[in-house]
């Protein structure tokens, strides 16, 4: 039987003859598969950052690092008056300036220093308000859905209670039962911790259905049920195995804390609940200057109003980042 020609020789896809010439490299059929470059190569992309969360990232830490070294910098300090301008009329000049950006308070102090100096209050109640709530209440949320029983009907209830609770009324409650009412005997450091520790318990109802709920869709997993049969103990379970897929989901909720952690803090001071001089927070600014919003002076409270809506919208923005990379489900929240 003769041997079959080039020509007539089939090809690898479909029953088209494909033409083969002597030293010709043959190249691999494409079935429509990624390649093993192409699995590699795709979790890579999905790790980067896009342009908007590096600047997300970017404000963060211009504003952590600016409160961390606000004492270091050629800034006047909370208490530090400067100099006051004069405009062409020979009039005092409060308003923004290369040398003031923010302008100056009715008494003269810098408010962008301000700010800045407020960024060490309000971040620390933020961070450390919702540090309490993830540890308590992320602690009382899985053993609630991983023992469920009496515990879960319990510690429900018990969340369901101070959820019906106004949060401001509450904070305003516990600051005032752990702090002198008194201006004059009110330590700054005190009522500083006082302030976290009062939002810190608001979170604690929040932060525990969150971690409940995430616990409840992964106390059945094949991973949980092999703990068992292997004779680990409820705590080691819980630490071992439900924590680490409970945490992800609890990181988003506590970005998105952390901003309303900071609004409420401005919402005390405007009750007249939160730091006195010499501490600031970028509440107590706005509270301090909140009669120059109808006046000639409205910039005061624009710094402080900035960063706080520039602050919040970056820590949402950054949670849902973590949401996404995590691919974390909308139901389990």
């Amino acid at each position: 039987m003769p041997e079959p020609t080039p020509s007539e020789i089939p090809s690898a896809i479909g029953s088209m003859p494909a033409v083969l010439t002597p030293g010709a490299v043959v190249p691999a059929p494409d079935f429509g598969f990624p390649s093993e470059v192409e699995d590699i190569v795709s979790p890579v992309k999905k790790r980067r950052f896009g342009p908007a969360a590096i600047l997300a990232m970017a404000w963060i830490v211009f504003v952590v690092g600016g409160a961390i070294l606000a004492p270091y910098l050629p800034i006047p300090t909370t208490t530090e008056t400067v100099d006051i301008p004069v405009d062409a009329a020979g009039q005092p000049y409060f308003g923004p300036s290369l040398s003031h950006p923010f302008g100056l308070d009715k008494i003269g102090k810098d408010v962008f220093s301000l700010t800045l100096y407020g960024g060490r209050v309000s971040l620390l109640v933020g961070f450390v308000a919702v540090s309490v709530g993830m540890v308590i209440g992320g602690t009382m949320g899985i053993f609630a859905g991983y023992l469920r029983g009496k515990v879960d009907t319990v510690l429900s209830i018990f969340f369901d209670t101070f959820l019906a609770i106004p949060a401001i009324i509450l904070a305003l409650a516990l600051v005032a039962a752990f702090d002198p009412a008194d201006p004059d005997l009110v330590n700054p450091t005190r009522r500083i911790f006082v302030l976290a520790g009062a939002l810190g318990v608001v979170s604690i109802p929040v932060l525990g259905r969150i971690a409940r709920a995430s616990t409840l869709a992964v106390a059945d997993r094949e991973f949980v049920t092999a703990a068992k049969a292997m004779g680990a103990k409820p705590l080691r379970i819980m630490w071992r195995e439900i924590l680490p897929n409970v945490l992800p989901s609890m990181l988003v909720i506590g970005l998105l804390g952390v901003g309303v952690a900071i609004v409420a803090e401005g919402g005390l001071a405007l009750l007249g609940a939160s730091v006195s001089s010499p501490a600031t927070s970028w509440g107590s600014i706005i509270a301090a200057n909140r009669n120059a919003i109808n006046l000639d002076q409205p910039w005061i409270i624009f710094g402080p109003s900035l960063f706080i809506f520039l602050t919040v919208l970056t820590l949402n923005y950054l949670g849902d980042v973590i949401r996404r990379r995590f691919d974390i489900r909308d139901s389990v929240l």
